[in-house]
């Protein structure tokens, strides 16, 4: 593939050449990143993220229409022809939603067989002592390095659960994840190294450890009846930490990373997985970019980490009502509690929580994805279009019932009841999100010529949202070069038009489809083949 044509597979829609679609590759798929030198390591400031993205309006958001002009968007980009997001190593692998996982392959995530060895003790070699819980990072006895986290002491199993249940989530999904493990250990399996730091939440050394403080330490974590400790092992990524990556714009020391951020499709959709997963602390600093080598091939890996406060957990506690309906600080909703001297209260306020340690807080009677809140406001999220949201919601509603239950055992909860409820809560949630994302669009996939018959699949009626459902369909001949369609006369209806099936290969031909909405329709784009059509673009209007 060509520069140019790289650069047109990045930025979609197809804006760059007057040629829709390429003869030479359906743009599914990218070629090797190019290779990075110096990438400079940067750390984001978690309060500066804070205020700039509440108070601010970071990256490119969709213009404001003049008067008299119908509305602009700017569409996604990273996504081919068919408005599936590319498989590009270092942002996105399509996985559940794109073919099919076996549970086996859902429940293992990002890796399962290398959790920390228990032959042997586990060095400490740092620890954070700040905050309400600690943290160590420690060797084992094969020199493999893992970050062991921690649940708070009044919510045992809570937080461990969600960061190693979420990073299966999400790498089903399509992300970079770290493997995590759940373990179960002793005091004495650990070890003090030489010259061991304290290091505070910002990453300031302190002092040197001694067993005092790890005794000290200790008591701040809980146990079980027989005095073990549960723990996340989070296994050190395969990389170098350069900084985490922002909601938008682009590293300008990365050459791969040209499709600002606030723009990708895989960002904006995450805020439907997010809602799903009441991921509320999803913000830059739970981001890591790395550098990744591999046969010679070097490049910046973009990872989501760090999902102890998904699920009702906050991490070091459980979540209040607030999380994930309502950011930090809002002026309107602050004003009408002054205004009504405390009496007026938000619906998410009325929401009723079962109480299980395990879970924190977390339910889905009151679950509306569109009014669904990250901590603060996002850039990618907030660029989202109803065609992103689709996107996402396809994959949500690819995890089968089983699938969602093999996930959530995962978190090793010793309540079977919690475990559960998280699973029924999730089951609802996910089929609230199919409910409310697949009425946005017209929810057409699965395009195919079958017997001179235009096929698809409706998902609102594969996941019977709906009874049932008529369609229009017109077609129309279309030139790749000048993009212009010519409507075919008598093509209407779902048959092939017989000018198309005696086309010659190489010509491009259109089937628009309308339903019951005039503003939702879907056009599919036709390439007639020495062996038949394929289907080589989708577009959706709403």
């Amino acid at each position: 593939m060509t520069k140019k044509i790289l650069l047109i597979a990045l930025a979609l829609p197809l804006a760059l050449s007057a040629q829709k679609f390429y003869d030479d590759d359906p743009l599914r798929e990218l070629p090797a990143p190019l290779r990075v030198e110096e990438v400079e390591v940067r750390k984001l400031n978690d309060y500066y993220d804070l205020f700039e993205n509440m108070f601010a309006d970071p990256g490119e958001e969709h213009p404001e229409p003049k008067t008299g002009e119908p509305r602009r968007y700017i569409s996604a980009q990273a996504i081919d022809t068919l408005g599936e997001v590319i498989n590009d190593p270092a942002w996105f692998v399509n996985r559940i939603g794109s073919r099919e996982m076996s549970l086996e392959e859902l429940v293992r995530g990002p890796g399962n067989d290398r959790p920390p060895s228990t032959n042997g003790k586990w060095q400490i070699v740092g620890a954070k002592h700040a905050g309400v819980t600690p943290g160590f990072r420690i060797k084992d006895s094969t020199g493999q390095f893992y970050l062991l986290k921690f649940d708070p002491l009044k919510n045992p199993e809570m937080s461990t659960g969600a960061d190693v249940i979420g990073a299966r989530f999400f790498h089903a999904l399509g992300y970079s994840t770290p493997e995590n493990y759940i373990v179960n250990f002793t005091v004495d399996q650990l070890e003090m190294g030489e010259n061991v730091i304290f290091w505070d939440a910002e990453g300031v050394k302190e002092r040197q450890m001694t067993n005092p403080d790890l005794a000290n330490m200790s008591d701040k974590i809980p146990r079980d009846r027989d005095g073990r400790i549960r723990a996340t092992a989070s296994r050190f990524l395969s990389v170098r930490p350069v900084g985490e990556f922002r909601y938008y714009g682009t590293r300008s020391d990365d050459p791969n990373d040209i499709v600002p951020h606030e723009h990708r499709r895989d960002l904006r959709g995450l805020f439907v997985f997010a809602a799903w997963l009441n991921h509320n602390d999803s913000r830059a600093i739970n981001n890591l970019d790395g550098v990744f080598e591999q046969d010679g091939l070097r490049y910046v890996k973009h990872y989501l980490i760090d999902f102890g406060a998904i699920l009702g957990s906050a991490s070091v506690l459980s979540n209040s009502a607030r999380d994930g309906n309502a950011y930090f600080w809002e002026f309107k909703p602050t004003l009408a509690q002054i205004a009504s001297v405390g009496l007026w209260s938000p619906r998410w306020a009325r929401a009723r929580f079962v109480k299980k340690p395990a879970l924190g807080m977390i339910e889905h009677p009151t679950f509306e994805p569109e009014l669904w809140k990250p901590n603060y406001p996002n850039p990618a999220f907030q660029n989202r279009l109803p065609d992103d949201e689709y996107w996402a919601a396809k994959k949500v509603m690819a995890f089968s019932d089983e699938a969602i239950a093999a996930i959530i055992n995962e978190g090793q909860f010793s309540d079977s009841a919690a475990t559960e409820l998280l699973t029924d809560y999730l089951i609802k949630r996910r089929d609230r999100i199919g409910e409310v994302y697949f009425a946005k669009v017209l929810p057409l996939e699965s395009f195919r010529i079958e017997a001179g018959q235009l096929k698809f699949e409706d998902l609102q009626l594969k996941h019977g949202l709906i009874d049932s459902r008529d369609y229009s369909i017109s077609w129309s001949r279309f030139d790749n070069a000048s993009e212009q369609h010519a409507a075919i006369n008598g093509g209407e209806g779902s048959a092939l038009p017989e000018v198309a099936a005696k086309s010659p290969a190489g010509a491009y031909f259109a089937a628009k489809i309308v339903a019951d909405d005039p503003a939702k329709t879907v056009t599919a784009y036709l390439r007639k083949t020495s062996v038949g059509f394929e289907i080589v673009g989708l577009d959706r209007t709403w």
